[in-house]
């Protein structure tokens, strides 16, 4: 099981919400054969996550900027965006179904691609249960995002390196 020493030192956590401050805690990362403009073009379009994302059924753009609903596995999410550095860094916390959450992105140019980490820190009574079930649920889900990531920033129309 991941501790909060296994979190990147580059991710920047609000207050409250650290690995070590986690009911679960998760972290994935992928090479990604894009340039990291690609990955985040497809993560700042929430429009399109039921298209794409493992669970998402629907999303509602907010009445703030930077603010978005979303349906996961039938739950509703309402998600504030805290960080946001083009095209290299996201992170937002997310409050629904009896848990919160605060995922953040790291899309790093390297070599020929994007090397990109997501961790997640949730806290809450769902997130106590479903981690005593299942330890592995946000890893799995984690890896899948990942993967479609991948998949479609590798092949986004007119991608360019850089």
């Amino acid at each position: 099981m991941l501790g909060a020493s296994d979190s990147h030192p580059d991710i920047h956590w609000p207050s409250g919400f650290s690995p070590a401050h986690a009911h679960s805690f998760c972290r994935a990362e992928v090479f990604v054969h894009a340039p990291p403009t690609a990955a985040f073009h497809l993560l700042t379009d929430v429009s399109r996550w039921p298209d794409w994302v493992p669970g998402v059924t629907g999303t509602h753009s907010g009445t703030l900027e930077d603010t978005f609903e979303v349906r996961f596995h039938g739950h509703r999410f309402e998600i504030f965006v805290g960080e946001r550095v083009p095209p290299t860094r996201l992170g937002w916390s997310g409050v629904g179904a009896g848990l919160q959450l605060y995922q953040a992105w790291l899309l790093t140019p390297v070599d020929n691609g994007t090397h990109v980490v997501t961790e997640n820190v949730v806290r809450g009574p769902a997130a106590k249960s479903l981690d005593a079930l299942a330890p592995v649920w946000a890893r799995r889900l984690h890896v899948l995002w990942l993967a479609q990531l991948k998949r479609l920033s590798e092949n986004a129309p007119g991608k360019v390196a850089g």
